[in-house]
């Protein structure tokens, strides 16, 4: 089984940053508009709620960090994630109807790719595999593109 590039610890923990901002911008407002709710000065809620968020956002990332593993199969792809709730796909090739490879700009910065492999089926019916080194993303894309044309059923006439 394959694991994801550590650098994907960075991304998901600048995720958490951006969240935690958020969060304790809102909480600083609500705390400046009724400074009697908490009789807390509202920089105080302000910095307590971002290293609260924060931190459990690290956390989590390495936690989903851990979670992560997937396998290229003979004739499915395996993908194990989850960490509150552990989800086991398996995609077999025939079902795949393309495969691209993504790069935001912060995966561009960090050197890493997503790949996004799309199934025949239900509207959204695509499983993603986040962290990949760049050059690995692209090696895995044109691995699945292969395995899926050569599991095209033939029309033996």
């Amino acid at each position: 089984m394959e694991r994801l590039h550590t650098r994907v610890l960075a991304q998901w923990s600048a995720g958490a940053l951006v969240t935690a901002a958020v969060v304790a911008v809102v909480a600083g407002a609500i705390a400046f508009v009724d400074p009697f709710s908490l009789a807390l000065p509202p920089l105080v809620v302000t910095g307590a709620v971002f290293g609260v968020v924060f931190v459990l956002g690290v956390a989590y990332a390495g936690l989903r960090y851990r979670s992560w593993r997937y396998e290229v199969r003979t004739n499915t792809l395996y993908i194990e994630r989850g960490v509150l709730t552990r989800v086991e796909t398996i995609v077999p090739y025939v079902r795949v109807q393309h495969v691209d490879s993504q790069r935001g700009p912060l995966e561009r910065l960090l050197g890493l790719g997503t790949v996004v492999v799309y199934t025949a089926g239900s509207r959204g019916a695509d499983v993603s595999i986040p962290g990949l080194a760049a050059e690995r993303a692209t090696t895995l894309q044109e691995r699945l593109r292969d395995l899926a044309i050569e599991s095209e059923p033939t029309d033996a006439v």
